[in-house]
């Protein structure tokens, strides 16, 4: 019995000691001290010949003391013992590279793929080896013997990327899409690494590559995922026209099963500007779809573009449209958002919130679900604040914010108490709502409350009666019930009667985006720099930075100064809600491919 416990004690104790010489030889290799790490690798090399760590954690030490001979040496050895792994003739080639010997080098590296002659599983080690020492096309050779020699063996993942790091972009296209052929990954997967050699310019070469090898496929076997990748790639080049008729020959394809597709694109089209092609996708989808749900949503969607630029007499056609489709669809639960839109049209658009708020207290009666009842109350509190009846909005918030308080409805629903509190002057309750909603699911009304919030309190403590924060509260008032021209110029009397006061700057910024609504974009430049320049300090300065690259990006065609005002906040706001898309916009001003 003593004789075991020895036996086991000695054992635990040996095992202790390697890992504690394991633990030391990594700890010394990563602080740099190869002086010490490679004492501890020569006694673990030692005891564990047939350990690769081992062996390429020493043969490092050794390299990086520029002791090549004993590396040399210790590799020779290894060669010796029965059966060595193919690796340790590149760690022997990499060696002989390293003392410019570079014949006997690649003579190694050819007798490391000898080994998948004999076996064809060894390719993938090998491979990786040569990559590691950036020996790109030695591992293009080791992945492309053992796939010959062993069909059933796939390594297009690891070419494609060694192409790409190669730049040779057709051949790491080719790469990604055979696998998409034989079903070896997900698409997304593959669109995902592919995005990174991509750009916005449909005339950049790595596009122009992928659009050509796309076409030899879709020429070559007539499957759908040619046309769908077709698709992608236009829609990156935001060629929505060309996207277009792609997703209609796939929807021909397919029976109609696709209609989401396009009911996808015309949203991405419409949300990036083109309003035009957005418009022609859903009179496609309108004229196309089988269920009237989808046609619906089509038609509402018409109706929003008709709205962006209508004056009075597109309002009338408009307005008799909505009529048109109450008529056909009815009032039912399957059509909540065609009564939303009609409604918001007669509050917003026409002046008339009454019949609005009507026509919603109306679908109340309808057997909604939690969600569906949610929807409409917020939507008639919305009307019910355009009509300045405050309290009877709030009551319709609190009961969404209570019956769904943990969903991103309820956290909404607290927001517009919060904001109509703001407009009736309650800043004390609208400070409270706001407070919680800082820890919000949602980021963007978590940054909306953030914004609101500090907007109170910093101009509550040096003024007491509050009088410039009732003139902003007005004037945002007046913006939410779309009378822009009213709100600028309430906006201005607070810029001219309270010069040098905390609410300067949010009445800049506030005034600026109305301006840009209206178009008078030189006016709105003028008041973003403002705030650059008077308060770069601010907590709005990020905003007003942000807000200028998107105006010279997307109106002034300045790419130059956005590039800079993204610059800006990069470097100086990096915790800000806009530093990612900032950065995003500033890559691809910068010509850099984004993902």
């Amino acid at each position: 019995m003593r004789f075991f416990i020895f036996i086991v004690t000695f054992v635990a104790g040996l095992a202790l000691s390697q890992g504690q010489e394991d633990f030391l030889a990594k700890q010394y290799f990563a602080e740099g001290d190869f002086e010490r790490a490679v004492v501890f690798y020569e006694k673990l090399a030692t005891k564990n010949p047939r350990r690769p760590d081992y062996v390429q954690g020493l043969v490092q030490c050794y390299q990086q003391l520029q002791r090549y001979a004993d590396a040399d040496a210790f590799l020779d050895k290894l060669l010796q013992l029965p059966r060595p792994h193919p690796n340790l003739y590149i760690e022997k080639g990499y060696n002989r590279a390293l003392q410019d010997f570079p014949e006997e080098a690649n003579a190694l590296y050819d007798r490391a793929l000898e080994g998948i002659d004999e076996n064809p599983n060894f390719g993938y080690a090998l491979g990786y080896q040569f990559q590691k020492y950036g020996l790109l096309d030695w591992a293009i050779a080791a992945y492309k013997r053992s796939m010959e020699l062993n069909p059933a063996l796939d390594y297009n993942v690891q070419l494609a990327r060694i192409y790409g790091e190669q730049g040779n972009v057709e051949k790491m296209y080719r790469a990604y899409l055979d696998l998409i052929s034989n079903g070896k990954t997900s698409r997304s997967n593959v669109l995902r690494s592919i995005s990174e050699f991509i750009s916005e310019n449909a005339e950049d070469p790595n596009n122009l590559a992928l659009k050509q090898v796309l076409l030899e496929k879709a020429q070559g076997t007539p499957d759908l995922v040619w046309n769908e990748l077709l698709s992608w790639l236009f829609v990156q080049q935001q060629q929505y026209g060309s996207a277009f008729r792609q997703e209609k020959a796939i929807f021909k394809r397919t029976d109609g099963a696709t209609i989401q597709r396009l009911e996808n694109l015309a949203e991405t089209a419409l949300e990036t500007g083109d309003t035009e092609m957005a418009k022609a996708i859903f009179e496609y989808v309108e004229e196309n779809a089988v269920d009237n749900g989808t046609r619906l949503e089509a038609q509402l969607n018409l109706q929003d573009i008709a709205l962006l630029d209508a004056g009075p007499k597109e309002l009338q056609a408009i307005g008799e449209r909505y009529g048109q489709l109450v008529e056909r669809y009815g009032y039912g639960v399957g059509t909540l958002q065609l009564q939303v839109a009609y409604a918001n049209f007669l509050a917003f658009r026409k002046d008339q919130p009454k019949p609005a708020a009507q026509l919603l207290k109306n679908s109340l009666d309808l057997p909604l679900n939690p969600r569906g009842m949610a929807f409409i109350k917020l939507a008639l509190g919305d009307i019910l604040v355009y009509d300045k009846k405050f309290n009877e909005a709030l009551i319709y918030f609190s009961q969404v914010q209570q019956r769904l308080k943990n969903d991103v409805l309820g956290q909404n629903a607290r927001y517009k108490v919060a904001e109509t509190s703001f407009y009736k002057g309650d800043f004390k309750w609208a400070l409270t709502q706001l407070k919680v909603l800082r820890g919000s699911t949602s980021q963007l009304i978590a940054n909306d409350a953030m914004q609101l919030s500090l907007l109170i309190s910093d101009n509550s403590l040096e003024d007491s009666t509050q009088t410039a924060l009732k003139k902003y509260a007005r004037a945002d008032f007046l913006a939410y019930q779309k009378k822009d021209r009213e709100a600028i110029a309430a906006l201005e009397d607070i810029l001219q009667q309270h010069k040098g006061e905390k609410i300067e700057d949010e009445a800049l910024l506030k005034q600026a985006q109305l301006l840009e609504a209206q178009g008078k974009y030189a006016e709105a430049e003028l008041n973003y720099r403002k705030i650059t320049e008077f308060f770069g300090d601010g907590i709005l300065a990020d905003d007003a930075f942000f807000a200028l690259g998107e105006l010279y990006r997307k109106v002034l065609d300045q790419p130059e100064k956005a590039k800079a005002q993204y610059e800006k906040i990069i470097y100086n706001y990096q915790d800000s809600y806009y530093f990612p898309q900032a950065r995003k916009q500033f890559r691809k001003l910068r010509g850099d491919a984004i993902n």
